[in-house]
């Protein structure tokens, strides 16, 4: 009788867990309110005791193991990266995994990897109990495993990045990569960036109040560029600053790399970026980041492309009067700020040439940023939890360093960008934002630059012409790398194309990712011909290219 009444209490359990964590999950893949989970964890778990699944009336045990482990297991994956980061990337975890991940500020997130872990071990128990213990589920539960494998879109993103082997043109994108400009810079001005972690331009959008009004403020002094579209593989921070700087995808290394169990040693050594070109006009280049410059190769991205001084959390901590006042990932925005405006001060002093600042803030950081205390005493209380306060803390802080530096007059002779690195994670506000159009922040200041809007279709990939256009650089049909400068008149690729047709081509391009990692991967077959006709032939697009594409602009 004991056996019975242990029986079904397991059954119950059992059939509980796997009702929670399979409503969870529908609440996870839909825009679905939280509390939806209930009804279905109550659906599943009244179908499961009508019919008595897990003590069935004719009950015989076996030993066995389901063949379903495995697939839940990479459901249960799937189901954190996306409950976590909202867009599951898979270039990113590739590129994160190679890059390293040392001194990393997601402390809270490992605890919450262990939670997901222990739960999907008590997934795995119940599953295996119910099949041992009921003939129905050890029947069923071979088409669930093939049906698990089937929609997983982990695996099917895996596919996808597989078909590259066999594709019948993986220099598609290649062809149409454009060298930047070599020749010389006159009048050269200085050059201040300021990227804004996760602070999309859809923020400006009325539901979400006032927490973009800072950045529109600066907007109305200068150009800003509406549409910049987040194509694949631009879509965490090191993508998107070698898209902005460099005009490249940031296509991992994966299997180019010689030593695959070795950190990277370099990051896409293969192209000429934003600082080896400032660095040939005698530029002194620096970056600051809130953060560490050891986590996914920022270090080695900024130093392998000519950049003075390369300094992160483990650089700026040391500086600060209060050494107590950092966040898990590193500075806030108020510290770092004002240690940049100290740089431009430095380097305007010291007077070696025109001069380059790269800045990287943390605040808008999902999923619910990291605001400052000087925000704090501005905004009011912060409730841990509300993104809107954390963007509207990083548009203030900004405006407040640009104003300050402008009335030292440090921005004399100075374009100045202010852009999102990409757009923002799961926050507080993801239904919403994914319900809308969403584009990247980018904002140009400068005494040449009129106040005007820019309306395009674009990726992050043309920012990089664009800041060499307004930089005074002459661009061979407004191009540099895959961008057109979006000041020009000439069509960018997504307008040629379409921005389905770019990721497309991206997940089968094999040419391109060769020319990124150039020095670190293994020397491909040239076709026939000298390496130099055949280097000059890449960057051409073939007749069969232009009549595609003279086709789609007709349609």
């Amino acid at each position: 009788m004991s056996k019975l009444i242990y029986r079904h209490l397991y059954a119950r359990s059992a059939l509980t867990l796997i009702g929670f964590c399979l409503g969870y999950t529908t609440t996870v893949m839909t825009r679905l309110p939280w509390w939806t989970l209930f009804f279905v964890a109550a659906a599943w778990i009244g179908v499961g005791l009508k019919l008595r699944w897990g003590h069935p009336a004719n009950a015989r045990y076996r030993k066995m193991w389901p063949w379903s482990l495995l697939p839940l297991s990479l459901w249960g994956v799937y189901v954190y990266l996306a409950d976590s980061f909202g867009i599951v990337d898979l270039g990113a975890v590739f590129f994160h995994l190679q890059a390293g991940m040392a001194e990393h500020g997601g402390a809270g997130k490992m605890l919450i990897a262990v939670l997901y872990t222990l739960i999907m071990i008590g997934v795995l128990a119940a599953v295996t109990w119910l099949s041992r213990h009921d003939q129905r589920w050890r029947l069923a539960e071979r088409f669930f495993a093939i049906l698990l494998l089937a929609s997983n879109p982990l695996l099917y993103s895996l596919g996808q990045r597989s078909a590259s082997i066999v594709t019948d043109d993986g220099a598609w994108l290649d062809r149409r990569y454009k060298p930047p400009p070599t020749e010389e810079l006159r009048d050269a001005p200085n050059l201040l960036i300021l990227y804004l972690e996760s602070i999309e331009r859809t923020y400006s959008n009325e539901l979400f109040g006032d927490a973009y009004a800072d950045l529109n403020a600066l907007g109305e002094q200068g150009a800003v560029f509406e549409g910049v579209r987040q194509m694949d593989n631009t879509g965490w921070t090191m993508a998107g600053m070698i898209a902005s700087q460099c005009g490249v995808p940031l296509m991992p290394a994966g299997l180019l790399h010689d030593s695959q169990f070795e950190p990277l040693s370099k990051v896409v050594p293969g192209v000429d970026c934003l600082g080896d070109i400032l660095a040939e006009q005698g530029y002194q280049l620096s970056y600051l980041g809130g953060a560490s410059t050891q986590f996914a190769g920022k270090g080695l991205f900024y130093r392998g492309h000519q950049f003075n001084t390369v300094k992160g959390r483990e650089d700026l901590e040391p500086l600060l009067e209060d050494p107590e006042y950092v966040n898990s990932w590193g500075l806030y925005d108020d510290t770092l700020y004002d240690i940049t405006a100290d740089e431009i001060r430095r380097l305007d002093n010291e007077d070696n040439g025109p001069w380059g600042v790269v800045s990287l803030n943390l605040a808008g950081h999902a999923p619910n940023g990291y605001p400052s205390q000087s925000c704090v005493e501005e905004q009011g209380e912060f409730d841990g939890q509300d993104i809107l306060y954390s963007v509207k803390c990083s548009a203030w802080l900004a405006r407040d360093l640009v104003e300050r530096l402008e009335s030292e007059g440090l921005l004399n002779n100075t374009l100045v960008v202010i852009l999102s690195d990409h757009l923002t994670m799961r926050v507080s506000v993801w239904d919403q934002l994914t319900a809308l159009d969403r584009d990247n922040t980018l904002i140009m200041l400068s005494n040449d630059i009129k106040p005007q809007r820019i309306r395009r279709d674009a990726t992050m990939l043309d920012v990089f012409p664009t800041i060499l256009d307004a930089l005074g650089f002459k661009l061979v049909r407004d191009r540099a790398g895959l961008g057109t400068s979006l000041f020009s008149n000439n069509q960018t690729l997504v307008e040629a194309h379409g921005i389905e047709v770019l990721n497309e081509r991206l997940r089968e391009e094999t040419a391109l990712q060769h020319r990124l990692w150039e020095g670190i991967s293994p020397q491909r077959r040239e076709p026939d011909g000298s390496s130099q006709d055949s280097s000059q032939e890449q960057t051409l697009e073939t007749p069969a290219d232009a009549v595609v594409d003279e086709v789609e602009l007709i349609h």
